[in-house]
């Protein structure tokens, strides 16, 4: 096992200082309130840094970029509509859901409502999202662990790292989890920008990284692309003996087939260079007859095509650690190779035979939103309806879905007021949207500098590519590229652990206090909450590290979105329709959220139950009997569209039924409706605000 010792301790340290602040947190953590919703007392600070902690996920730190390499422009929507979902949040949600003043979700559900039904239906949709997210998380724990100690089982990083989440989050509930979140949103925002900004200053600016792909070929075929040849050459085949020729020969053959020249032309090609290497060619040997031993030369010495005289004349150079730059619309430099790196002149690797091309990865239609339509034959024009369906469901479920995730809402009952949640909200938009910045820049250099993980699969694939890239640095500035991987895997260490941390409050907070608490045991203490707190941490815990266990084939961000999904087609209609409309009813409410989210729920879970079942590995063995949807949904694009991105048809199903079935049972809206609103909306100066949940205020015993 070969393990790189800086990238270890980076890590380690990581894993301590969460351990440590947990432990140290928990001490601080003494009642219920501490535990559910962190005794309200959380600043705008450091509840915007804790949200922003857990908000970036292992989606936003590794998926994103391994996303932007796998699928191009496509996937720049996930950072965009993420950013843009706090905006709704900011606008509808934020402030009046804490001026309800309620533990959870559920909480809100059966106040608003009066219905305790409401609240177990509430709480079996907090553990669906919660269990949905947890999976790319898991994901990013076992692909991290796997990239730290290379031939580790992926399933081994899975329950290392789920096994301290559930430590940290049983000891200290939502108050210990809060500081650790917080420390974390500034760890994975140094982890993510210093390494960027130190590759780019050695392997060259963003633009001149895009550059490669806004030419549609690599530094290298740009130099030899096809210009007019001389006539009697193009299309032609010419003989030519090419294991006799000299460099002098060579590189005049070069220019006349492309019509180009090398600097300068007018003398001595061989001397000349020879020249500007600094004796270079002299001392290699390169200054005689040229014989590029090292080549396939194969059948070269007759019957060559131009282009793969072309080819030849690259590859000898190449064989030589010489590059070709260009200089003018005609002229070359030739370098070598190390040179050319020195000088900032990016020279893309070439891509594997999985990479897209370039003119499909820049597509605004690229191959994430044309998979299904591609798997069907279609392409071209014919596919452009598929990719903008894909694309809206996708906007609808990305942005709507943040404003329904339990476990980001349930933060901002820790603010003081509906005040304090608003302007929360405004600062975690503004966090997160710097962060938002460098990971794409990631995916844009993998793609030139590290194309081989375009041929890897599960925890060996593009998802990789944050924690891989700095490693580069070390062919020149060993170990400075080790030290910056590591700094990146203890961001992503951050990153799924603050997003696991939060997920398991909300789905444990949903058990102890909504299902024992409220439903099972109402009498309860709140020690015997608290104590319940811990055991259904260590639950979920369990649950979570064998779902994840399961998705290596997937990618985070195709399961985030997911998640999103299942997110807006329940949650995100409920709490939108229940602060802003009056004459909502518990079952318009209730049929609306059901079969929004059971619907998207079932849609999500066929289209991945088939994509598992791809797999060549033994997660393909094990969902074999799913492998013949796969031939349903290569005959039936539209459906895999609705099914793998159902947030286009659902959220409007959800909102529909709540509107017809609500107008419908209008005799059963509350009967103090008109109070509930009012202290939604009313200014937190009037003194209208109400505390759902009063234990705080008793807390401690």
């Amino acid at each position: 096992m070969n393990i790189d010792y800086y990238i270890l301790a980076f890590s380690a340290i990581t894993v301590v200082v969460t351990i440590w602040m947990g432990f140290w947190a928990a001490k601080q953590a003494r009642t219920a309130s501490d535990f559910f919703v962190a005794g309200r007392s959380v600043s705008v600070g450091w509840n915007a840094s804790a949200i922003s902690g857990e908000y970036l996920s292992a989606a936003s730190f590794m998926g994103i970029a391994g996303m932007v390499m796998s699928s191009g422009y496509d996937a720049l929507w996930y950072p965009v509509c993420y950013a843009c979902g706090y905006l709704f949040l900011l606008l509808f949600i934020a402030g009046p859901l804490r001026r309800f003043g309620a533990y959870t979700i559920p909480d809100f559900a059966e106040g608003r409502y009066d219905s305790p039904l409401f609240r177990k239906i509430a709480v079996v949709f907090v553990l669906f999202i919660g269990f949905f997210y947890t999976m790319p998380q898991m994901k990013g724990a076992g692909t991290t662990l796997a990239y730290i100690f290379p031939g580790l089982p992926y399933w081994a990083g899975v329950v290392l790292v789920g096994a301290v989440i559930t430590l940290n989050v049983a000891l200290g509930g939502m108050k210990g989890i809060t500081l650790v979140q917080a420390f974390q949103y500034w760890m994975k925002m140094f982890a993510i920008s210093v390494p960027i900004f130190v590759l780019m200053a050695v392997y060259g600016s963003y633009g001149k990284q895009l550059e490669q792909n806004n030419y549609g070929m690599s530094s290298r075929q740009i130099l030899m692309k096809d210009l007019p040849l001389p006539a009697g050459i193009h299309g032609k085949e010419v003989s030519f003996n090419f294991t006799a020729v000299t460099s002098d020969q060579l590189l005049q053959l070069y220019a006349d087939l492309t019509k180009r020249t090398l600097i300068p032309p007018a003398k001595t090609l061989a001397a000349e260079l020879d020249s500007l290497l600094q004796g270079k060619l002299t001392k290699l040997g390169l200054n005689r007859p040229f014989w590029p031993t090292n080549l396939f030369v194969g059948n070269s010495s007759s019957g060559a095509t131009t282009s793969q005289l072309k080819e030849y004349i690259e590859q000898s150079f190449e064989a030589c650690d010489l590059s070709l730059v260009a200089v003018g619309d005609a002229a070359f430099r030739v370098l070598p190779s190390s040179e050319v790196l020195a000088e900032s002149v990016v020279v893309r690797k070439p891509l594997p035979e999985k990479a897209p091309g370039d003119a499909t990865w820049l597509s605004p239609f690229g191959p994430l939103t044309t998979k299904a339509a591609k798997a069907a034959g279609i392409t071209g024009e014919a596919a452009k309806p598929y990719s903008l369906l894909y694309t809206y469901s996708l906007i609808i479920a990305l942005i709507c879905g943040t404003a329904g995730l339990p476990h980001i809402l349930v933060r901002f009952y820790t603010n003081p007021d509906g005040g304090a949640a608003k302007r929360t909200t405004m600062w975690v938009m503004i966090l997160i949207g710097i962060f938002y910045v460098f990971p794409p820049v990631f995916g844009v250099m993998g793609r030139n500098l590290f194309p081989e993980l375009y041929s890897g699969i599960g925890a060996k694939g593009t998802d990789k590519i944050v924690l891989e890239l700095p490693r580069l640095l070390n062919e020149k500035y060993a170990p400075l590229g080790s030290i910056l991987s590591g700094i990146t895997c203890a961001g992503a260490f951050a990153a799924f652990m603050s997003t696991f941390s939060g997920l398991l409050v909300s789905m444990t907070g949903a058990l102890a206090h909504d299902v024992y608490g409220r439903m099972l045991k109402p009498k309860s203490t709140p020690e015997q909450r608290m104590r319940m707190f811990k055991i259904a941490s260590v639950l979920i815990g369990v649950v979570s590290i064998l779902l994840g266990s399961l998705v290596e084939p997937l990618e985070i961000n195709f399961m985030v979105g997911q998640a999103f999904a299942i997110a807006a087609a329940s949650y995100f209609p409920l709490l939108f329709m229940s602060v802003w409309w009056r004459g909502m009813t518990m079952k318009g409410a209730a049929v609306g959220m059901l079969s929004g989210g059971i619907c998207a729920l079932i849609a999500v879970t066929l289209t991945n139950l088939s994509n598992l079942a791809s797999d060549p590995g033994p997660m393909g063995k094990l969902f074999a009997g799913f492998a013949p949807m796969n031939d349903f949904w290569a005959q039936h694009p539209l459906l895999r569209i609705l099914c793998e991105q159902p947030a286009i048809w659902t959220v409007p199903l959800a909102i529909l039924l709540m509107l017809g079935l609500s107008r419908a049972t209008q005799r059963d809206v509350p009967g103090d409706v008109r109070k509930k609103m009012l202290v939604l909306h009313a200014p937190e100066k009037l003194g209208l605000k109400q505390e759902y949940i009063q234990e705080q205020q008793v807390g401690g015993h």
